[in-house]
């Protein structure tokens, strides 16, 4: 089978690729690097010649109001490609919870690309995901000083990148779901207990203050990110994670 991935060398997608190609299939990345612009849909007829799929994992380069126009202009780019060069699925990666977080601009905007999916001519696959393990590096340096650091106890459910990747690709290679997969860590925490995790473990000696009107997360409430009953739950707890 062949999978156009695109965005396929940024920490996900280059991952993706990896699984798919160990496993028998050719996966190709597509990326700015690789000469494709899904803005502006240059490159994409040659990125979709002859691929029986097409993963998008691009991610709009703010997170302000013009995320919402990036991920409309690009999704609908998309799939008019996909459909004039007869690819059979479409796989998108979202967020847990996204439709629950109005207040988020960048949430809304993967919503709005998810509901642009769903309206498309192409069969289609959406996998919602939790944060990333990763994402502790930019939540710590959003408001940061050498002394303190500034988050909000909002709660999350993280997992590792590796094991978003792993979805990704056992939903790339499946049949259409029509329809969305949750997937999500084997834990819950409030962003400000994990930042006191992240700084013990590296030793880093600055304190964490609870603060719910700091960094991007401030704008979520409650239970919003957090995965239901019907989501697959990933096995590596973040301890294991961070002890790698």
């Amino acid at each position: 089978m062949k999978i156009a991935v695109i965005g396929g060398t940024g920490l996900i997608g280059s991952q993706v690729v990896k699984i798919l190609d160990a496993s028998g299939h050719e996966a190709v990345p597509h990326s700015p690097s690789t000469g494709l612009d899904l803005l502006s849909g240059q490159g994409l007829r040659e990125a979709l010649a002859g691929a029986d799929v097409v993963v998008n994992l691009t991610n709009s380069p703010t997170f302000d109001e013009a995320s919402v126009d990036f991920f409309q202009q690009t999704m609908e780019n998309l799939l008019t490609a996909a459909e004039n060069a007869g690819v059979g699925h479409a796989v998108v990666l979202s967020i847990v919870g996204a439709d629950r977080v109005p207040d988020g601009v960048y949430f809304r905007a993967k919503v709005r690309q998810e509901d642009i999916l769903k309206a498309g001519p192409v069969p289609y696959s959406i996998v919602r995901a939790t944060q990333f393990f990763e994402f502790m590096n930019t939540a710590l340096s959003w408001n940061a000083d050498e002394n303190t650091v500034r988050l909000p106890a909002t709660l999350i459910q993280p997992m590792a990148a590796a094991e978003v990747a792993q979805a990704v690709a056992d939903v790339s290679v499946g049949a259409p779901l029509q329809g969305t997969r949750n997937i999500a860590g084997p834990e819950v925490f409030t962003l400000d207990e994990l930042g006191k995790i992240v700084l013990a473990a590296r030793d880093d000696h600055r304190t964490v203050v609870t603060d719910n009107s700091a960094g991007a997360f401030a704008v979520v409430t409650g239970d919003a990110l957090i995965a239901g009953d019907d989501a697959v739950i990933a096995k590596t707890t973040y301890r294991q994670w961070l002890a790698r």
